[in-house]
Parts: structure tokens; C-alpha cells; sequence
């Protein structure tokens, strides 16, 4: 991964204010877009209902099959896995105050034994090739500087057969990016990447495309919810995060729920085959 991008990832990530919002109020064990079935749904609740969304492509695998999760986060989703269908979920994150939480929370949940936590990025994956049934992605893969190499990577240590699952906030095709610039800018990215990117680089590996299933207005539900949550909480979150870091916090919200709003942003789900 670009050096620079690693850095400031890692190190808005692992910040206290980062940290504490997003595990206080995008919905603790979960940090990816909710799927909602009402406006005032808890982000909680909806976030689970995705990763039980996206479960349900990999519910022909046998109990025990190995998972990788590439940017885990807090873990949320690979703990559902294990719970529920049994799977051994490896959680591969750069965060290390993400990391530490989700080891926490396995060892809590009983689930240490089924649910390994390993520091690292998904640009250079530290497993030997052909070591998974399935890989995992959730709302993560938009941070690489190089996209292309992480679908390489999962190609590399994903089994023939295997199975790719993926969600990302991506731009719509065709969209110029100086118009998804107050995004580009929250982000520190110079691009991001497209459902035409993501089957392309699935393409050239010769994996099978199984689905492509969009939920553009998630994105702006999501958004809003969070925001509508931080200002409700503001002050309450003030001994958590600083009030310059919830002001950031605020703008930036607004910048995504626009940039949805005006059809420039995409986002579902993405289930691919390898071979």
C-alpha cells in the first residue's frame, strides 16, 4: 500500500476521536453501511442486517470453512460468522485500536477460538497463497491507493472455487472526480473505485461475476443516520471526542449525503467466484 495512504489511515484510525466515534456511534461492533428498513432504525441493527445480507452468499459453505476478513474493523462481521455459521474468520485490519477492541470483544463473546485478529494491510497480505474458502470486505477496499493490487491479493490467497463477498462506497461511473472532490479531500484519496473498476480487475483474474446488487440510496440513508445521531448525542459525545473532531465530523457526513444525493456515489453488494 502507498506509504502515505498507510500512514494517514492508520493514524485517523487509531486516533482516540476516530476511535471513540465510530465504535460509540456508527454502531460499535459494526462500521460499514447499514441496510435500513425504516429512517429511525438503530445503525446497529441495520449494520447487521448487511453482514447477514452478505452472509447469505456464503451459506453453502461447510461449518469450519476459513474466512478472511480484509479490513475488519471491529470484527463484527467475522463474530456473526463464527456464531452462525461456524466459519473460522481470520480479521486482517490496520488499526491497531480497532484490532485491540475486536480482540477484546472475541474474548468476551467466546469467541477467541474462532476468530483471529492479525495487524496488517490488504495490499500485501501476510498468508501463504491458497489458504481461504472465502474473503470478506466491507466498505474498506475505497482506502487502498491500489485497488487493482488488493483484488491481486485476495487472488492469491483465496482456493480455487473460492468466494469474494464485498461491499464499498464507489463513484459512478463516468463521474469526473473534481465533483467528488469534498469527498476525495475527507478521504485523502485521489479517486475511488467504480462497480466497472471492481468487475474489470475481477476479469482479468478470471473470476466469475455471481452478483452485482446496488443499494445507491443506503449510502445517503446511512449517512444521514449517523448524522442525525451525532448531533442528537453531541453533547454527551463531548467527553469522548473533541468538539473540533464531531465539527470535521459533521461536514464531512454532510459532503457524502450530497455527493449520494446528486446519483455520483454507488454502493451493494458484490459476490464474486474465483475460477
Amino acid at each position: 500500500m502507498n506509504s502515505n495512504v498507510v500512514e494517514v489511515t492508520k493514524e485517523y484510525y487509531d486516533s482516540s476521536d476516530a476511535d471513540n466515534f465510530y465504535f460509540h456511534v456508527w454502531g460499535g461492533e459494526d462500521i460499514h453501511i447499514g441496510l435500513y428498513a425504516s429512517d429511525s432504525e438503530p445503525i446497529a441493527d441495520a449494520s447487521v442486517r448487511t453482514v447477514a445480507t452478505m452472509a447469505e452468499r456464503l451459506s453453502h459453505l461447510p461449518s469450519g470453512a476459513r474466512v478472511l476478513d480484509v479490513g475488519a474493523g471491529y470484527g463484527g462481521a467475522g463474530r456473526y460468522l463464527a456464531r452462525k455459521h461456524g466459519f473460522h474468520v481470520t480479521c486482517l485490519n490496520l488499526s491497531l485500536a480497532q484490532n485491540e477492541r475486536n480482540r477484546q470483544m472475541n474474548q468476551e463473546q467466546n469467541l477467541a477460538d474462532k476468530v483471529d485478529v492479525i495487524d496488517g494491510d490488504f495490499e500485501n497480505l501476510p498468508f501463504e497463497a491458497d489458504t481461504f474458502d472465502a474473503v470478506w470486505s466491507q466498505d474498506a477496499i475505497l482506502h487502498s491507493g491500489n485497488r487493482k493490487r488488493v483484488f491481486e491479493e485476495i487472488d492469491r490467497v483465496l482456493r480455487s472455487g473460492g468466494e469474494i463477498v464485498l461491499t464499498d462506497p464507489m463513484q459512478k461511473s463516468g463521474v469526473d472526480k473534481e465533483a467528488l472532490r469534498p469527498v476525495l479531500d475527507r478521504i485523502h484519496l485521489e479517486s475511488m473505485g467504480s462497480v466497472a473498476d471492481y468487475k474489470a480487475f475481477a476479469a482479468d483474474l478470471g473470476w466469475s461475476l455471481r452478483s452485482v446488487d446496488l443499494h445507491n440510496h443506503q449510502l445517503v440513508d446511512h449517512y444521514s443516520r449517523v448524522l442525525a445521531e451525532l448531533r442528537r448525542r453531541e453533547n454527551s459525545l463531548r467527553e469522548h471526542c473533541s468538539a473540533e473532531y464531531m465539527e470535521r465530523m459533521q461536514k464531512g457526513l454532510a459532503h457524502w449525503i450530497e455527493a449520494g444525493k446528486q446519483g455520483r456515489l454507488e454502493w451493494g453488494i458484490l459476490h464474486f467466484r474465483k475460477g
